[in-house]
């Protein structure tokens, strides 16, 4: 099902090729002037240079070639060679019954479905989720669903940090604090042993408050920071105690972390961590060794990913670009016999190409670890484990304090996501109450609105930005019920359900839709344009295209509604105006879905 920009594309394209002119100069975009037509094409200028000609007789000459053309109501030619072209009523009408018609609310699939792999979220066992975890968790949320949608086979994976060097800091720390665990870690000899009772008494909350000390101590003190690794080293060579008392950790870990993704909306179909990779990392070091790819350095072991000195360039703070080296080597076996993060990372493609043989695998991670991405990926290739393209990092910016630098609580604390969560549903509950909305529902209807109105709005506050810029957080702005918001996207969806449900009641009934009025015109357009917009953000890894989308069909509609009545109207216009409505609240919601956004039934 082609939209109108497309299908009217491909006639003003084979226009130009017509003509002898390249028919990509003939590609066709939404209208600048909306007021004077609905699309234009400005191609005529640059296939004049190419043909020798004057641009207005290349215009004129293609708006001849496309006058008997039965989707145009009208082809006209504006300054110096636009062409600006108007849809026929009568086409717009076919155009909105096709898209009410279409179970995927006028949305293509795509061509040749792919096996896709999103990495996203990537809490840490052992520490709660913070604010930093917002982002990867909602963006990558977002493209699992936008790439589903459009037919690939998804598999979104949490990726835990859960067998790195903060493993062996917090066995450390915890034996230091409770000497009767340190005994037991000493004398458990089988892994796979029940958790015993003293372990219990380490919560969630004790880690969280030991790791930030047991990390800023191992960076003062190399006896303390070798025996953290050495402890790393015997969990990753499962050391029953060690074993243990790391099972215990991850447990009581998930406990928090399904808590907090499930509050967001957010679920995986994979919940794996560095752990799982762990029993592919021996022989794989041993097949690197065998490849010629490891290089002893300084009792280490890593994999020079350079290409013969190459260099790529780098911007410096003053704005000068330098040719840079390519970032360092990937340490695969630390001096102390440890797999490292990169090596959890290698072993993870290689996992994830045995289980699953994906086409793609998107990483959804802080830009900040570009040059750690970029290390593994370039190993990938030379190891046969991938192929160029095939791994991708797609970063993002950070979410800021009103001073510009990433957000942090009162106390220059890192604010857990938890606590940033009930924030915004205590700001929900606020506006509701100021809006007089959801007042005479139950208590339990009413926090279910507060949830969803707090998670739109940390979501479309987020979303609506391209994911690689940064963003001020302002919980006040971002749940109003007025502007460019999530809360207003879900006041609007609620206003439509409550006209329909009004319609059902009087016994009115949708019927097939003819436009003829501008509000009408202006709806059915904004409708048409769904597919590009998921196109876009598909093909951008940019959730914001369908962000945009979502907030224009809510503008149009608000605009249909306000210009033309519906209960009132005459029952043909009537029923043609209920399915428009309901087409536009189809796409409303399919498309704040995509974007990890529940809509409620009422407010």
């Amino acid at each position: 099902m082609s939209d109108l920009k497309r299908a009217l594309g491909e006639a003003v394209q084979a226009a130009f090729a017509a003509l002898g002119a390249p028919p990509e100069l003939g590609r066709v975009t939404p209208s600048d002037r909306p007021d004077l037509a609905d699309f234009q094409s400005n191609g005529a200028l640059a296939a004049a240079k190419r043909l020798g000609k004057n641009p207005r007789e290349i215009a004129a000459a293609v708006a001849e070639t496309l006058a008997g053309d039965p989707r145009l109501a009208s082809v006209e030619i504006a300054g110096p060679g636009f062409i600006n072209l108007k849809v026929a009523d009568a086409t717009l009408s076919d155009r909105a019954n096709a898209i009410a018609a279409d179970p995927r609310a006028g949305a293509d699939p795509v061509v040749s479905p792919r096996r896709v792999i999103v990495d996203y979220g990537g809490p840490n066992v052992a520490k709660p989720m913070h604010v930093g975890h917002l982002r990867a968790s909602i963006i990558g949320e977002s493209i699992k669903r936008i790439y589903r949608f459009r037919g690939d086979e998804v598999v979104g994976d949490a990726h835990f940090g859960d067998w790195g060097y903060q493993m062996g800091l917090l066995i450390g720390a915890v034996m230091d604090e409770h000497p009767d665990i340190a005994a037991l870690v000493e004398s458990l000899d089988d892994e796979a042993a029940a958790i015993p009772e003293a372990f219990h008494r380490v919560a969630l909350a004790d880690l969280d408050r030991l790791y930030p000390q047991a990390a800023a101590r191992g960076k003062q003190d190399p006896a303390y920071r070798d025996r953290a690794r050495k402890l790393t080293a015997d969990l990753q060579n499962h050391r029953p105690g060690c074993y243990v008392l790391w099972r215990h950790f991850r447990d009581v870990t998930q406990v928090a972390l399904a808590r907090d993704f499930h509050a967001l909306g957010v679920d995986f179909d994979w919940w794996k961590g560095e752990s799982d990779a762990d029993a592919l990392i021996a022989p794989m070091v041993a097949e690197l060794e065998a490849k010629g790819l490891l290089v002893d350095d300084q009792g280490a072991r890593i994999i020079r990913v350079d290409r013969n000195g190459e260099t790529r360039p780098k911007k410096l703070a003053d704005g000068t670009v330098i040719a840079a080296p390519y970032p360092d080597p990937l340490l695969v076996v630390s001096s102390e016999g440890s797999a490292m993060y990169g090596t959890t990372d290698l072993a993870t493609i290689l996992d994830r190409k045995r289980v699953f043989d994906p086409h793609h695998v998107i990483y959804c991670v802080d830009q900040r670890q570009a040059d750690h991405f970029e290390i593994v990926f370039r190993a990938a290739c030379l190891a046969g484990y991938a192929t160029e393209g095939q791994l991708e990092h797609i970063g993002f910016g950070t979410m800021n304090g009103a001073d510009g630098k990433p957000f942090k609580t009162r106390e220059g604390g890192v604010l857990k996501l938890n606590d940033l969560i009930e924030m915004a549903r205590n700001k929900a509950r606020e506006r509701l109450h100021e809006a007089g909305l959801g007042e005479n529902l139950p208590a339990d209807a009413f926090e279910d609105i507060a949830g969803k109105v707090a998670v739109a709005a940390l979501k479309f506050a987020d979303l609506q930005n391209f994911r690689g810029t940064s963003y001020v957080f302002d919980l006040d702005r971002f749940t109003s019920f007025e502007g460019k918001t999530g809360p207003y996207l879900l006041y609007q969806a609620v206003r439509v359900k409550s006209l329909l449900r009004r319609a059902a009641a009087e016994g009115a009934e949708a019927g097939l839709v003819t436009v003829a009025e501008p509000a009408e015109r202006d709806l059915v357009l904004t409708l048409d344009a769904f597919d590009a917009a998921l196109t876009e953000a598909y093909d951008k890894k940019a959730p914001n295209a369908l962000a945009e989308h979502a907030y224009r069909l809510s503008q149009a509609f608000s605009r249909f509604y306000a210009a033309c009545p519906i209960m009132t109207a005459a029952p043909e216009t009537r029923a043609s105006r209920l399915t428009m409505a309901a087409t536009a609240l189809r796409q409303l919601e399919t498309a704040l879905d995509l974007l990890g956004i529940a809509t409620p039934e009422r407010m």
